[in-house]
């Protein structure tokens, strides 16, 4: 069962939690030339920026009022344009830095994030919905990106630029800068009160983006089911009622985050009408002109690295509730994998024994119990039995889909938990039901499962399952290209296809779990070349429903009460019978 259904919010309100930034922060170590360099320049680009404030108050109260000094002025003028010129071109250098280290950090975090993924057993994809999972890669890693790209230098530089401004302000009038400090305890105030708000309102967008696309992503792929039921309507209900939710968030979220400009403009006009009134009243004659200028101009750029603080300290809080979901997937473990010093496996035979072996997806709940059986190599095995007793998860268990509770699987001489996962899959061949196609030509998705298949061979197969006449009937011929799972080819085509990937592969054991049910009989007969072909010195396990398709197997075994309770060939088993006596009979009828 899914641990967390599309309309079940994800947890993001959690504390903050530095460890998760200090983890983030090696990616970013690994950039730290670049990282450095953009700090360098972004401070050189703050202190060359503050100086024009100086310039002017020089030549307000030096220049002012003579036609001898207008030179003077003009010199002035140019150097005030000279360091907005250098201060933006120093900028844009740290700008193109930051966004190229901040870009490499994301990629990198995605790149392991999405090998973890391909790594993951079975059991992890069973258990949640997928939609939440592509919010992650996608969705989570995307709002990092501004945080990777320029949030954490800028979070430095803008307590280095509050220092710098401060400094500049007790340079020019330390009276007037204790006047702009007194704003801080109302401009902390209000922020407290729109900051928290703001950040949990941002934080519910993000749970209500993941149940959207959650949904979505379901009914993509279950659209054709739906149009089946007519259950557009009620599924248009369930997403407009999910969308309305995600536009509430969203309008409140931006209402708290439009709050905070407006109120640092404010408190940044009452502080410059209190520098003005002090200023003019407060020190008359004291302090010129030109003071007053630089400082109304150091006041206004005092207050904007406190609103981009305030910002990004949100930016940061958020950030790492969502590295926290990510690292949470990357450490989640990886319950099927290579044990220490594992082995190759040897160019397997075929020969396949079950020890005593105990199963079960959900703990408590046994699918298999001490089963054991023998399967010597080249024997064609087929299994049958109810619903849910377990037969595909016994050729699950071949390939080591997943682990055993109990027992043990040998092939050969081999325990297949003590040999490498690529060298024991890389030898077998299984063929579903549902016959995945991928996006891309049909070429590809022949020899997905052998890289270096030559194109004659890919077309030998194609002729043994007869579709080569069809693929040849195309524009393209083998590079015609097939939409994402095969859309514009029949089930029945797909399922050739997927046979024909299955020849080039070569196995030696071949898993065929339902893989003839999308082909309708005179085609299945049609096929049965194929088949003599894929059967042919492999051993093979053929799960069918259809019981006249396995009458020939050298094996047929009965799967049900967790176990196998019958086992022979068609005739042994109609003279006993039993289960698969009844099955037959009941089919046949």
């Amino acid at each position: 069962m899914a641990r967390n259904k599309f309309d079940v919010d994800e947890v993001l309100e959690t504390p903050f939690d530095a460890r998760h930034l200090k983890r983030s922060l090696k990616y970013a170590a690994r950039y730290k030339g670049k990282i450095a360099a953009a700090m360098i320049l972004s401070t050189l680009a703050a202190i060359i920026g503050l100086l024009s404030p100086l310039i002017v108050q020089n030549a307000v109260d030096n220049y002012m009022g003579s036609t001898e000094d207008i030179p003077k002025l003009l010199l002035s003028g140019g150097g005030v344009l000279l360091c907005i010129i250098v201060s933006v071109l120093l900028t844009k250098k740290r700008s193109e830095l930051m966004t190229e280290a901040g870009q490499n950090i994301v990629y990198d975090i995605r790149k392991d994030l999405f090998e973890h993924l391909q790594k993951l057993s079975f059991d992890y994809y069973d258990s949640r919905p997928h939609g939440k999972i592509l919010t992650r890669i996608i969705n989570y890693i995307n709002s990092l990106a501004d945080l990777m790209t320029n949030g954490l230098v800028n979070l430095v530089l803008e307590v280095f630029n509050l220092i710098f401004i401060t400094i500049f302000m007790f340079i020019v009038s330390w009276q007037l800068a204790l006047v702009t400090l007194c704003g801080l305890p109302i401009y902390f105030a209000v922020m407290m009160l729109i900051k928290n708000k703001q950040r949990k309102a941002w934080q519910r967008v993000s749970n209500k983006s993941s149940n959207l696309a959650a949904y979505q992503h379901e009914n993509i792929v279950g659209a054709k089911i739906a149009q089946m039921f007519v259950r557009e309507e009620e599924n248009e209900e369930i997403h407009d009622r999910l969308a309305k939710a995600y536009r509430k968030d969203w309008m409140s979220a931006v209402r708290w985050s439009n709050l905070v400009w407006p109120s640092t403009d404010v408190v940044g006009i009452i502080v410059s009408a209190a520098i003005y009134a002090v200023g003019l009243f407060g020190f008359r004659g004291t302090l010129t002109l030109g003071t007053i200028l630089a400082m109304t101009d150091y006041t206004a750029r005092f207050w904007q690295p406190l609103m981009n603080l305030s910002n990004l300290m949100n930016t940061v809080i958020n950030a790492v509730a969502y590295l926290e979901r990510i690292f949470e997937m990357m450490d989640e473990p990886i319950d099927v994998h290579d044990i220490k010093n594992a082995k190759e496996m040897p160019i397997i035979r075929g020969d396949v024994h079950f020890e005593n072996v105990t199963f079960a997806y959900e703990e408590g709940i046994n699918i298999l119990e001490n089963l054991s059986f023998d399967v010597k190599a080249g024997q064609s095995i087929a299994l049958v039995g109810p619903t849910g007793a377990g037969k595909t998860t016994i050729v699950n268990l071949i390939s080591r889909f997943y682990n055993l509770n109990d027992g043990i699987v040998r092939i050969d001489d081999s325990d297949i938990s003590q040999v490498t996962l690529k060298s024991l899959r890389s030898q077998m061949g299984i063929m579903l039901q549902d016959s995945f196609i991928f996006s891309g030509t049909l070429l590809d998705n022949i020899r997905y499962g052998r890289l270096d298949a030559t194109l004659e061979e890919c077309r030998a197969a194609c002729r043994i399952v007869g579709i080569d006449d069809y693929i040849m009937s195309q524009k393209d011929g083998y590079n015609t290209i097939v939409r994402e799972r095969g859309g514009g080819l029949s089930q029945g085509q797909k399922q050739l296809i997927a046979f024909a990937r299955t020849i080039v592969a070569d196995p030696k054991i071949l898993v065929l779990d339902e893989a003839t049910s999308s082909i309708d009989a005179k085609t299945e007969r049609d096929l049965q070349n194929a088949l003599n072909h894929l059967l042919k010195g492999r051993t093979s396990f053929i799960i069918a429903h259809r019981l006249s398709t396995i009458r020939n197997c050298d094996r047929i075994m009965y799967v049900s009460n967790k176990g196998i309770t019958e086992s022979g060939t068609h005739e042994e088993l109609m003279r006993k019978r039993g289960d698969y006596f009844k099955l037959y009979t009941a089919q046949s009828e």
